[in-house]
C-alpha cells in the first residue's frame, strides 16, 4: 500500500492529521464501527473521564484492527465523536501521539454530538483502515 498526503494547507499537520490521503495498492479495506470506552463484557468504563474514555476507545479500535491483522498504521480515515469537544481537546494530544507513533496522520473529522448510544460515554472513534 502506498499513501500520499494531500495538504493544500499545513495547519492540520500540527494537529496530527492530513487534509487528505491518496491510497493506492491496497488489498483489503476494513470499516470499523464506532468504538467507545467499553470493557470486553460491554460495560461502560471511565464515566466522567474524557482522557480515560479516549484511551480505552483507541485501545478498542486497535483491538478491532488487530483482529483483522492490521494496526493503527493502517488507518486512512478517523472520525471522532464527542459530547463535549472542549472537554476532549486537552486530551487530544494523546490520540495524536499514538497515531504519530504508528507513523500515520489519517484525515480526521471531529464532531460534537448531543449524546452517544451508551449513556455516560463521551467519545467514540470510528475508523477506516486498508492494507
Amino acid at each position: 500500500m502506498e499513501r500520499t498526503a494531500v495538504n493544500p494547507v499545513t495547519w492540520s499537520q500540527q494537529l496530527g492529521f492530513h487534509q487528505g490521503e491518496v491510497v493506492s495498492g491496497q488489498r483489503r479495506t476494513l470499516f470499523c464501527s464506532g468504538q467507545t470506552a467499553m470493557d470486553p463484557d460491554g460495560v461502560p468504563q471511565h464515566e466522567g473521564d474524557p482522557a480515560g474514555q479516549l484511551a480505552l476507545s483507541l485501545d478498542n479500535l486497535e483491538a478491532v484492527l488487530s483482529d483483522a491483522g492490521m494496526t493503527l498504521g493502517n488507518l486512512v480515515r478517523l472520525t471522532v465523536y464527542a459530547t463535549d469537544i472542549d472537554a476532549l481537546m486537552p486530551h487530544y494530544g494523546a490520540l495524536a501521539g499514538r497515531l504519530a507513533a504508528a507513523g500515520v496522520a489519517p484525515p480526521t473529522t471531529m464532531l460534537q454530538v448531543v449524546r452517544l448510544a451508551v449513556p455516560g460515554q463521551v467519545v467514540e472513534l470510528e475508523g477506516t483502515a486498508v492494507d
